[in-house]
């Protein structure tokens, strides 16, 4: 994934993430970029510094308080436990199901499964609703 600052001939300034950086060129092509604030297809990258990852501190950014992890990791376990407890699990078939959904052909409801990158790649680009499911925990016996 890539974050871009973004901005429309209105001035206003927001993210987008794109799959690939030549994803926001296709998008914009196709007329799928819309300012979130008054609706202007007329958006443009800004100009932003790389973050690039690494393994020393920065300094400026801001350290997360204690117990702030264990806090995201239960968050992200209870979402996945609701998605689990209460959508239809429709296994590799989750790209045809969701698309089927989304034209109106297939029932309306929740559903979570597994679909390639290219896949989810081609709902996205299609204006159809994906999120990624939060992965599972780790078992005890996995972590060190």
């Amino acid at each position: 994934m890539i974050k871009y600052a973004l901005a429309c001939e209105h001035g206003h300034e927001f993210e987008g993430w794109f799959g690939a950086s030549a994803d926001f060129d296709d998008q914009s092509a196709r007329g799928l970029l819309e300012c979130p604030v008054c609706a202007s297809k007329t958006v443009r990258k800004q100009i932003m510094s790389p973050n690039v990852a690494g393994t020393k501190s920065r300094g400026d950014a801001p350290a997360l308080p204690a117990g702030a992890r264990e806090v995201m990791m239960e968050a992200m376990g209870k979402v996945r436990a609701h998605v689990e407890d209460n959508f239809d699990y429709v296994g590799d078939t989750f790209a045809r199901e969701a698309r089927a959904i989304h034209e109106g052909t297939s029932e309306e409801r929740g559903i979570y499964g597994e679909a390639s990158p290219a896949e989810v790649k081609a709902l996205v680009d299609d204006g159809v609703p994906v999120a990624p499911l939060p992965p599972a925990p780790p078992k005890k016996s996995e972590v060190n």
